[in-house]
């Protein structure tokens, strides 16, 4: 029994704690930016492919994407 808890210690003893960091608020400011700048480019990439593939007329499209190409389709006159 007593060589199971000085096992115990000497495990707990190698694995390197961890290390508290301190983030200053100019670097959180930073990986903020550069975050939304990521978030902001694949939103952009993501609506110029969809507006690709609905000119090519492979993804069907939703309500407001058929209004705004194709409003005769609404013309109730």
């Amino acid at each position: 029994m007593g060589a199971e808890i000085e096992a115990q210690e000497n495990h707990a003893e190698e694995r390197p704690r961890p290390s508290p960091t301190t983030l200053t608020p100019d670097q959180f400011l930073s990986w903020k930016r550069q975050k939304d700048a990521a978030a902001s480019a694949r939103k952009a990439e993501a609506s110029r492919k969809r507006a690709e593939d609905i000119a090519a007329g492979t993804v069907q499209m939703n309500g407001r994407e058929l209004f705004l190409h194709e409003p005769w389709v609404f013309d109730e006159s």
